[in-house]
């Protein structure tokens, strides 16, 4: 990226250390860490933004291939309907000749002494729940 050999920054170490002084170099150094910082995370954010333009142009790319492949088959292999295969047409009759159900069948009577005897009796969670 940028091509700073060893000897250009130890002499940019030296500059700083006479223009700036000993006692605020730190703080200067914490201030540029800070900036520093600030652009590579911007430029961070560029890239990443532009890394999904790039990839999403390669998926509509891939799309429009995919599409125009999904095309080039269906007319050298166009579907034929299967001569066994029911048509809708012949499932609707197939419904309509269908009998309905009949309605469920009574239940069967009682045996006799039986019917004057109450249901069963609620389960003891339910009572204490008061549910019903």
């Amino acid at each position: 990226m940028l091509d700073i050999a060893p000897t250009e920054l130890l002499l940019c170490a030296v500059v700083a250390l006479v223009v700036i002084g000993p006692k605020d170099l730190p703080k200067a150094m914490r201030v540029l860490g800070h900036w520093v910082g600030r652009v590579r995370g911007m430029a961070r954010q560029f890239r990443s933004g532009f890394d999904a333009m790039v990839r999403e142009a390669e998926f509509e790319e891939m799309q429009r291939k995919w599409a125009e492949e999904n095309a080039r088959i269906m007319r050298e292999h166009p579907m034929v309907p299967d001569a066994a295969a029911p048509t809708p047409a012949d499932e609707a009759e197939a419904d309509a000749q269908m009998q309905p159900l009949s309605p469920p069948a009574p239940p069967p009577p009682a045996p006799a002494g039986m019917e004057s005897q109450p249901g069963p009796s609620p389960r003891p969670a339910d009572r204490e729940s008061g549910e019903r």
